[in-house]
Formats: C-alpha cells, structure tokens, sequence
C-alpha cells in the first residue's frame, strides 16, 4: 500500500505540490486569523459540577458577583482610608469610567466591608463588575483598559481581576510564540546542516514543520467554529506541529537519502522510503493522534480543546510528511544531496560491528539482566517524588514576578484579609426561611478552619453564604476543608451547592480522577492494537506500553521536584507555588504517551526489517538500534531545541509541560531506548515476536506491513 503510494506520488508530484502550495497560502490568509478567534485562558472548570451548579444558580437568582476587575489603591504618604481625599480621589477615578461599560462597582465606601481595607488601612481596592455577556464584557474592558488605572490625589492605582489577568495570560502566550520561534529557527537550521551535511536536505523538515504550523492554526481557526477552543492551544500545537514534522521530515529524508544509495531510480527509491519511513510515520501520526484523542473524554474544555487541536496538528504533520515531502523528494531525486556543507558517507553502506549504537547494543545484551534492572530503579526512583503531588488551580501567579495583575493579587492575598478574594462560596436554593439560614450559616460557621460566615447576598428561595478561612487555597488542608463544608447538613427543603476557587479544583481532580481510567483503557488498548498491527506481536506492544509508563513517572517526578518544590526556580525564572495544576499533568501524559511511542515504532521498525531478514533477534536489534541511534538521538535533539523554546514562556504552566516534554524526550532517547529496549528485547528472546496463531493469521491478513518492498541486504555481523 505504502510502496504505491509512493509510485503514484512520484506520478503526480506536481500537481501534488501545487495543491500544497495552495493550502500553504489559505494557511498564511486565513489560518494566522486564529489568534482573535480563541477563547480565553480559562475553561479548567467542570461542567455540571457542584462548584459550576453553584456559580450557576448563584449568577440566575443574585447576579453577578465576579471580580471582573480590581482596582488597587494605595496612599504612598501613608494616609489611610479615613482621609476625606482619600475617598475623593478613589471615587472620582472610579465616576469618570464610562457608565456604559460599568455593571456595578463595590467599594470600601459603599459596603463598609472591612476586607476591602488592607491591615495598615494604607490601601483599598475596588470590584468592579462588567456590564453584558462574556464577549461583551471583554468589549467593554477594552474600552475602559487605559482610564482603570488613572487616579488623582496623590494615590497610585493597579489592575488586576479575572479579566485582566486572562488578557494578560493571553499576550503573553501571542508574545512568546514569535519570541519562541525566533529562538529556535537559527539552532535548527545549523543542527540540521550538520546532521544531514547539506542544505537542500536540511531545508526539507523545516519546510514541512512550517507548513505544520500553518496546517495547525488553520485547523484550530476551523475548529472554532464549531466549539470553544483555548487560547493555550496555539502554544501546545505550534511545538507539537513543529518537533512532530521535523521528526517525520528527518525520517523520510533520511530513508530517502539511503534508497538512493541503493538504486538509480528516484521513483524506486521513493517508493521503498513509503514503504519503510512513509509506514512507520503513519502508525507513529495514527498512535500519536489516538493518544491525544483521549483528552476528548474529559469534561474541561481546556483538555478537549487540547485534544481537538492535537489531534488536527498531528493529521497536518502526518499528511505533510506523505504528501508534500514525497513531491518534493520526487523533483530534488539526487538533488537532494546538492549544496552540502561537509562530506558525508555514501548512503546504503549500512551499518556494520564497528558503528558506537552497535557496539552499545551488544554491551548492554551482554548483561541484559543487569541493565534492566538498573534503569528500571532509576526511573522509579526518578518517579517518586510524584507520590507527593499538591494540586491546586491557575491564578495571577502564573504570570512573570513583577506583572502589574500578580502584584495586585500577591497583594491582596499578603495585606488583606486572608482569603477575601478566594472564599468558599455556599450557595442555599429552595427556602427563604430566614431562621432555617441563620442556623446553616451558624453551623458552617462552627466547621473547624472556618474564620468566618455571612450571607453576602439573598433572593427569593436563594442565599449566598462566603465562608473565610486562614489555610492556603491550594493546599490540601483547604481541600479537604472544602469537603467538610459539603457534609454539613443543608436546611430543611434546600439544596446546597459548594463553590469557590478551591472547590473547583476538587472537582477537577474528582472529575479527572473518573475519566483517568478510561483514557488508559482506550489509549492503551488502541495503541495496543496499533503496534500489533504493524509488528504482529502482543508482547512487543505490552512492553512499548510499560516502558512509556515508566518513561513518564520519571518526568512526572522531575515536574514536582521542580515545579510544586521550586528546585531550578531561579535559573528556569519562574515562582514555586508548592502545587501543580491537576490538568497539566493529563495533558503531558497524553502528548508524551504518543510522542514516546514515534520513537518506539521507529526503532521497532528497523529492527523488524532486519529480524525477517534473518530470524535472528540479537542481531536484529542491534543492527536495527545502529541504524536508528543517530537518527532518533537527531530527531530527539531537534524537538528539544524547539520545545525547549517554548519553555522560556513566561506562563508558569507553558514552562512546565515544556521542560517536562523535554526531560521526558531525554529520557526516552536515552535511558529507555539505548538501554531498556535492548536489554528486555534480549531478555525476551523470540518471544518478542510472538502472537497466538488466531492473532498471527489476523496480522497476515490485516496487518499494516509490505510484502512487496526490495529487499534489503541482511548484515550478518560475526559470532551470530
């Protein structure tokens, strides 16, 4: 199949590239218009959940209550905010905003609450409510963003607030795109020229990994059509889609580049690179993409929109890489090799005992067992500081140290009262009894941890209950506080939803503690059934399969030894804060799970090759990690140059699943494939190859493999 798609590109490469060419334009016009159609930074919530039911009824029955923007105000002489001019200056600052786009505006002045007030009564802050629906309200702090930090007075003024704060996640996430790109454009192309020893060749994957990008944002633009889509996608896609395609390009072209070494057709050469490079960049695209279709079964719209993106930058990299790279190659033919920079060995010489991955392979099946062993401890070990995971939510904190919107809320959170803006929020629905209330709020009230309660807000059958406490929102003694409050006995006929920024994050984490297991049943039985079809072994799968799962408990460990303990704080300049965003960690796994897995069928290809060629399973991985040790140390080396520009965000989280991604590759190219595989391959012996005869019929007949390709030379290194 994949021999004759490489014949009938090689036949048609020209109409191939101009419709190519024509799909690149559309990406450059209208794909790069994604960036004014995404959602903001949010969508970690839960849908349906007792924190969203509460958010709900609350905003039906009482309207409103979110801090769409604060405004800090702060006396630098030391007056506080019982000076007449103190409250002049603030409520003239505050009249002079346009009436229009204002919904409501709370005050220490208008409430006389003494949370709006810090502790040296030295500094205030305003709430204010914007006026219409979610797109309206980003409107209208458009138009009053400039005039929000005017004052008179001699005070000084800081915005901060939701809306402020997603506006600035999401110039920041514009900003280190361009800033990212720019960084790892110049290292690619010199890494490129050096692996491949010229520049048509090394032009090739940087050609298909700009038509990814391409590809992505149109794909993303088309998806916001049809569902919300956030605006980290563009980040996430933007590296996958890059490292993916320039893996792929560095597959084919180096496949090519050997075929023609072998032969003096270009359209035999290109078709055995299908059938060989072409097959396993489509099982490695099909696997990735299944592993990040698994994010669809969750409930956060951040993690389906992930998956949606995903899954269209992978389809995007994967058709690149079996299309318009084959048309190319098809029109360079020997072309290819024009305008090197160094001299390069000639291609299809094959490997021999005297190649480094060789030799390592042999060194390591010479003591398979004691290899196995140690760097299975080594990844366990490496994984168990993850056994000491702190999940919280995303707040201003995520920004860079000294962002005007973090120094507001740092602020608010260090000078006023402990928690004001982050209380747990009991929303009552279904008794105006007044007296039935009064005894609720005294018993929410007597919950240990609980500083304060007060209804804050009251309509018909419906009542706001804000409950203060002193520990961290994002620790677990907040959670667990949080569960405490839900057991409490509701009043008689009512209904009692529990909200807040810390409930939320217990939902999220009861919600994707649910769905967990049905991402490992689906990813995992769908890749299973992936590398059976491509391999023709049940064992080959189950072992790719624990491999990842140790590969990522490492890189899960290295995450919370930096992230949540602030280990490498100062030198990645980003601030600890002693817990990790429970949707983080899903997303990595389902990315890495896949990306792993590229470089597992592609070392697993080669050494299939070789083992039909001669029956022979030591030899057969040896030869076959030689083959593939520079190649897939190339491709790791290239996609850590781009995602390690994306970890120079400075979106705590964007940094975090970029230096994650990038010890996760080390990892895997390393430690797991220069080591583990070819310990537990020799350890397993034929039995690597094995499936039960139902099975093995059911390969023969279904099995993604060419029965058609030349066939290469067999090695038959000395002392096999």
């Amino acid at each position: 199949m994949f021999e004759s798609w490489g014949r009938w590109t090689y036949r048609r490469r020209r109409p191939v590239l101009a419709a190519a060419l024509v799909a690149i334009i559309a990406g450059a016009v209208w794909g790069t218009g994604v960036f004014g159609a995404l959602t903001s930074a949010g969508g970690f919530d839960t849908p349906g959940s007792d924190s969203d039911r509460a958010s709900r009824v609350a905003t039906q029955a009482l309207g409103r209550d979110d801090a769409d923007v604060v405004i800090l105000y702060t006396a630098a002489d030391g007056r506080t905010v019982d000076d007449p001019g103190y409250r002049s200056a603030v409520e003239g600052a505050l009249a002079a905003l346009p009436a229009g786009e204002i919904g409501s505006v709370a005050t220490y002045w208008t409430t006389k609450s003494p949370q709006l007030v810090s502790q040296d009564r030295t500094s205030t802050y305003a709430v204010l409510g914007l006026a219409g629906d979610a797109e309206a309200r980003d409107g209208a702090y458009e138009a009053v963003r400039d005039d929000l930090g005017k004052v008179g007075g001699g005070l000084t003024a800081e915005v901060g607030g939701a809306i402020p704060t997603e506006v600035a996640i999401n110039d920041r996430v514009s900003a280190d795109i361009a800033r990212a790109e720019s960084m790892a454009l110049p290292i690619l192309v010199i890494l490129l020229l050096v692996i491949f020893g010229g520049a048509v060749a090394a032009s090739l994957p940087l050609l298909i990994g700009g038509v990814a990008i391409l590809g992505s944002f149109t794909a993303l633009h088309l998806l916001t059509y049809v569902t919300d889509v956030s605006i980290f996608a563009v980040n996430i896609t933007t590296f996958l889609g890059l490292g993916l395609a320039i893996d792929y390009g560095l597959f084919v072209v180096s496949r090519f580049r050997e075929e023609l070494g072998r032969t003096s057709s270009t359209e035999d050469a290109l078709a055995a690179t299908m059938a060989t490079a072409g097959r396993t960049v489509a099982v490695s695209g099909i696997t990735v993409g299944v592993s990040l279709a698994g994010l669809l079964l969750f409930e956060q719209n951040f993690l389906v929109s992930m998956g949606y993106g995903g899954i269209a930058t992978v389809l995007v990299c994967m058709l690149g890489a079996l299309t318009v790279l084959p048309a190319l190659l098809a029109v360079l033919g020997h072309r290819v090799n024009a305008l090197p920079v160094r001299r390069r060995k000639r291609a299809g010489t094959g490997p021999s005992e005297s190649g480094w991955w060789y030799r390592l392979a042999h060194s390591v099946m010479r003591r398979p067992l004691i290899y196995a062993v140690a760097t299975v401890a080594l990844l366990l070990a490496l994984g168990a500081p993850f056994l000491g995971v702190n999940w919280g939510g995303v707040d201003g904190k995520v920004l860079p140290a000294g962002t005007e919107q973090r120094v507001v809320a740092e602020t608010l959170e260090s000078k006023f009262t402990r928690n004001a803006t982050s209380p747990i929020v009991v929303v009552a629905d279904g008794t105006a009894d007044r007296a039935r209330i009064g005894a609720f709020t005294e018993r929410l009230r007597a919950v240990p941890g609980i500083t304060g309660a007060a209804p804050t807000g009251a309509e018909g059958d419906t009542t706001r209950i804000t409950l203060l406490y002193e520990a961290d929102p994002n620790s677990g003694a907040a959670r667990d506080l949080v569960r405490d409050v839900r057991a409490v006995a509701p009043p008689a006929g009512a209904e009692v939803y529990v909200g807040g920024v810390t409930a939320e994050v217990v939902d999220q984490l009861d919600s994707l503690a649910g769905t967990l297991p049905w991402l490992a049943l689906t990813v995992g039985l769908a890749t299973f059934v992936l590398l059976f079809l491509a391999f023709g072994s049940i064992v080959l799968p189950l072992k790719a399969i624990l491999m990842n799962l140790l590969s990522l408990s490492a890189t899960f460990g290295a995450v919370v030894l930096i992230f949540q303990d602030g280990n490498l704080s100062g030198l990645l300049d980003f601030t600890a804060t002693g817990s990790i965003s429970p949707a983080m960690p899903i997303l990595m796994l389902a990315m890495l799970f896949g990306i792993s897995m590229d470089y597992e069928v592609f070392l697993l290809s080669r050494v299939r090759e070789q083992y039909d060629l001669t029956g022979e399973n030591t030899p057969a991985v040896a030869i076959g990690l030689q083959r593939t040790g520079a190649i897939i140390t190339s491709a790791a080396l290239l996609f850590v140059v781009v995602i390690g520009a994306f970890a120079t965000s400075g979106i705590t989280f964007i940094k975090m699943t970029g230096v994650g991604m990038v010890i996760a590759i080390v990892v895997d190219a390393t430690i797991v494939r220069a080591l583990l595989v070819p310990a537990t391959m020799r350890l397993l012996g034929r039995a690597n190859w094995w499936a039960p005869g139902p099975l093995a019929r059911v390969h023969r007949r279904y099995g993604i493999r060419e029965s058609d390709v030349p066939a290469e030379r067999p090695l038959e290194p000395a002392g096999t």
